[in-house]
This record gives C-alpha cells, sequence and structure tokens, in this order.
C-alpha cells in the first residue's frame, strides 16, 4: 500500500525530539512546549517573509521594504530586529531572550491580527539562555513557512508532534488532544462544508477550520465561503488557533474563555450548517452536576461522571434544521449501559439524529490508544439536496484500514477516505457517487428497528457481519488432511527441539 504524499512523515521528527531530550534536564515538558511553539511560529513567519522578500528584491520595481507588499497577500511584516537572521546571529548571546520577546513585540505591533497572541516571556531568569539558543540553531535548518513547507503544513504537523510526545510526559488529565491529519480529512470528506457557517466547540489549534477551507478551495470555492466559529478554553492552544487561522488569511471567530463551552458557551444564539468536533473523550470532571436543568438536554442530563453524551448534545442544540455535523469519540459511547447515556442514545436513535457511524483502527492518534469512532448526525434526513432516508442507520466498518507509519502509529491514506466518504455519499444519493449497496464486514444501512433489536447498540461490526471469503474451490477433507498434516510435522520438529535443547543444557553443567 502507497501513503499519499500527505502523509509522508516530515523527515524532522528525530531533530525535535532530540532537542527535547537537550533541554529536558532543565525544564519539565509543559514549559519546553510552549517555549518551542512559539519559536516555531517566529520561524514559520519569518521563512515565509523571507521567501517574499527575496521575490520582491529580485523586481527592480518592487521595494522590498514596503510592508504593504506583504500584507497585501497575507504574509506578515516581520521588522528587521524582528527577523530570524538576526536572532540566529544572536543565539549564543546571554540576551537572546530578550531579543526573541522585542522580536515578539514588533511583529504584534506590525500586525493587528496577532496582537496579543505571542509570547513574549523568554527573557524570565528561569529559562536557560544556553537551552535556548540550541533550540534556535535547531530550527534555523526546518524550512517551515516557503511553499512547500506549507504545502505539507508542516506548522500544523509539527505541533501535532509537540502535542503527541509531551501529551504522555505531561499526563493526559488536561484531555487535550490533536485530532490527526487524516481523521480530519475524513470528517470533512463526510460532511462536505461547501457553503455556510462552521463551528467546532473544542477547536484546539483549528486544524477543522484550516482542512474545511482547503476542501472548499479545492472544489472550486473561495476562501470566505465558509464563515467559521470556534472555541477553545485553553489558552495556549487559542493562541495557536489565532495564530494558525492567521498564516493561512482565514477570517475566523474563534472564542476564549476559562470556563469552557458548557458553563460559558460563547455562540449561544447561533446555530449551524455544519459542526466538526474532536472533543476530550471521557472527561469526568466537566461540572455536569451544576448543569442538571441546561436547555442543550433535550434528550436526557448527562451523567455527572463522563462528557460525551454533553458534547453531543451541545452539537445538536447548535445544528440549524439541514445541519450535519461528525464528532470523533472513545469507541465506548457506541455502546455504553451506563443509564443516563443510554437513555440518550436511544432517544437520538428513535428521533432518526444518528446518520453514520464509522469504527476507525486503532493508533491513529499520537497521544492516546483508545479506539475511536465517528459519529455523523443530521437535523434531517428528508429529502434536501440528498435521498430521503428517515429510518436508516449507515454504518462503517473501517477497522481494517490505514497503514502504520511506525510501530506505533498508523493513518488512513486517501484511498480510505475516498472509499469511506464514497460510500456515506452514495448511501445520502449524491448522483455522482453511484449506487449504494451494503457490502458484508464493510457497510450496512440499517433500519431504526434493527438498532432498537440490539438494544440501540451502535458498534458497526454488530452490524455489517462477517468479510465474505473468497472459496479457494479446495474441498473440506482434502483442506483439512494437509493442514493436520502439517501440524504433525511442527509437533515433531518441536520435539526434536526439545530434546537438542536438553542435551545443551546438560553439556552445560545444567541438566536434570
Amino acid at each position: 500500500m502507497v501513503a499519499m504524499k500527505a502523509n509522508d512523515p516530515l523527515g524532522i521528527e528525530n531533530d525535535l525530539w532530540a532537542a527535547a531530550d537537550a533541554m529536558r534536564g532543565g525544564m519539565d515538558a509543559s514549559e519546553y512546549k510552549h517555549v518551542a511553539l512559539g519559536l516555531i511560529f517566529l520561524k514559520y513567519i519569518s521563512d515565509a517573509f523571507e521567501a517574499k522578500h527575496a521575490e520582491l528584491l529580485a523586481d527592480e520595481y518592487s521595494d522590498a521594504e514596503d510592508s504593504e507588499e506583504y500584507l497585501a497577500e497575507n504574509i506578515f511584516w516581520v521588522p528587521k530586529e524582528a527577523r530570524w537572521e538576526n536572532l540566529k546571529n544572536n543565539a549564543k548571546q546571554p540576551t537572546i531572550g530578550k531579543l526573541i520577546d522585542d522580536a515578539m513585540i514588533a511583529i504584534e505591533k506590525s500586525n493587528d491580527p496577532l496582537k496579543g497572541v505571542l509570547s513574549k516571556d523568554y527573557a524570565r531568569p528561569s529559562l536557560n539562555k544556553q537551552v535556548l539558543g540550541k533550540l534556535i540553531d535547531l530550527f534555523s535548518g526546518i524550512g517551515m513557512g516557503d511553499a512547500k513547507s506549507k504545502s505539507k503544513d508542516v506548522l500544523g504537523r509539527v505541533y501535532e508532534y509537540f502535542l503527541g510526545r509531551f501529551a504522555s510526559a505531561e499526563g493526559r488529565a488536561g484531555g487535550e488532544f490533536y485530532t490527526p491529519r487524516s481523521v480530519v480529512n475524513l470528517l470533512v470528506n463526510m460532511i462536505e462544508p461547501f457553503k455556510g457557517r462552521i463551528y467546532d466547540p473544542c477547536c484546539g489549534s483549528g486544524g477543522m477550520f484550516v482542512q474545511s477551507e482547503k476542501f472548499v478551495q479545492e472544489h472550486g470555492g473561495r476562501l470566505g465561503d465558509v464563515a467559521i466559529y470556534g472555541q477553545e478554553m485553553n489558552h495556549t492552544t487559542w493562541r495557536l488557533a489565532k495564530m494558525n487561522m492567521a498564516v493561512r488569511g482565514i477570517d475566523a471567530d474563534i472564542k476564549w474563555n476559562a470556563e469552557g463551552t458548557f458553563y460559558t458557551d460563547a455562540h449561544n444564539s447561533l446555530k449551524f450548517d455544519f459542526t466538526l468536533a474532536n472533543p476530550p473523550f471521557n472527561v469526568s470532571d466537566w461540572g455536569g452536576d451544576t448543569l442538571s436543568d441546561d436547555v442543550r438536554w433535550k434528550w436526557g442530563t448527562p451523567p455527572a461522571g463522563n462528557a460525551n453524551y454533553a458534547w453531543l448534545s451541545h452539537i445538536l442544540h447548535h445544528l440549524k434544521p439541514t445541519g450535519t455535523a461528525g464528532v470523533v469519540l472513545a469507541n465506548g459511547s457506541m455502546s455504553t449501559n451506563q443509564k443516563a447515556e443510554k437513555t440518550i442514545r436511544k432517544n437520538l436513535v428513535d428521533n432518526d439524529l444518528v446518520d453514520c457511524m464509522v469504527a476507525m483502527p486503532g493508533q491513529l492518534f499520537y497521544s492516546t490508544q483508545i479506539p475511536v469512532c465517528l459519529w455523523f448526525m443530521t437535523r434531517s434526513k428528508k429529502a434536501n439536496g440528498f435521498r430521503g432516508r428517515e429510518g436508516e442507520i449507515l454504518f462503517i466498518d473501517a477497522r481494517k484500514m490505514g497503514f502504520l507509519v511506525d510501530r506505533v502509529r498508523r493513518e488512513l491514506t486517501e484511498e480510505d477516505i475516498k472509499k469511506i466518504s464514497d460510500t456515506y455519499h452514495a448511501w445520502r444519493g449524491e448522483e455522482t457517487a453511484g449506487k449504494y449497496e451494503d457490502i458484508a464486514g464493510f457497510c450496512k444501512a440499517a433500519k431504526l428497528e434493527d438498532v432498537a433489536a440490539n438494544d440501540y447498540v451502535l458498534t458497526p461490526g454488530r452490524y455489517v457481519g462477517a468479510e465474505e471469503i473468497e472459496d479457494d474451490g479446495i474441498p473440506f477433507e482434502e483442506k483439512m488432511a494437509e493442514l493436520t498434516e502439517t501440524l504433525f510435522a511442527q509437533m515433531e520438529e518441536g520435539r526434536k527441539l526439545d530434546v537438542a535443547i536438553r542435551e545443551n543444557l546438560k553439556g552445560l553443567g545444567y541438566g536434570e
């Protein structure tokens, strides 16, 4: 199986982790993460600036020091004292921390979208300046903001890598997970957000928004055909989301507050055409005991000990009457027997709000080995651009898909993503997607009565059945005789090996 270009390893992972090793003695993991991400962003915008700067220098009719030349193309203006070359040349100086802070201040001053977003505490005494200089040397060798790096989304993927490696070092109490690129691509390709309002109530670094904009542009739309709304309670992550949107020229309304989406719903009066979300899994301390009468719990009150169904209810509450949502959750959400969760799941099914369930392969995330699934929900299955599919739910079992990028992490290929999304689109009756058919072991369109008969369990494996195995034409008796002969030969070989091992041990003085 051939991995697609966008999924290729960046090739800088080992260098990044080597830097982490070098800094581990003087700084804890969470602090290093923040230091490194700020520098990565600075390197990113500096690389983009330098690429344009070189282009303007080669044009005799342009002024390479005119900030308007850059801002017109959504490239940030980087003042001379803030350019990476200046920091690189002073990386070994004891004043490097102050130089970085000054660079951040100068960049914020010259670029309105970045005001209040950049870190400016690199001069603090507790930050080892020698280690800081080494980090600058390391990042100097990694291209981030040139055209080639942008096409591979280096900034986003480096961030993903850092979150993943440090998640285990920090512990997972914060539940902050970055959504892998292939999972985001699948979500976006499934719900096809061509136009309208897109929402993510726990938007992290904004990966869902980036892919949504890319999807629109790849299908002939324009930047701005979708209006983007998000919320994030981790202030550092919110800042990265703001940076992520800013470098791509995406106008987004991303709110931050420390209370979080459940307590202070920053977009409480808005309804959305599409919602994409990867909420933190199985959060037990979300404060549900103080929100028992909330208007969002139309299908039942979520348990105080797990926020999974609170997220589903919140997202459904915010969908327009024709809206669609794709949500990543832990597999346990499909079959939990916890009373409150089972009640909500039953009500979602009986009210025909569940459109499609996808069981995903394991090992997709950097930061957790928890198996995950995708919930696709809609407020209406009537014929509104798609086939009327009332009373049906599509189940897809994708657990065997993907390939191992390394020993511990798996990614979906673009062929996998196409197969899953094409199946969903064909089932929805999209004209260009072909005719839908159930495939044993992969997909099944089930009636709500079937789901009720299965006690409202939504695990795809329960519905799609076993994969058909091609008959090899060999009679059973002949195959059994052949397998038995092979087994006896292996048992005899095992007996001989046991004798040989005993003799060798005896020769070494360890015999019985």
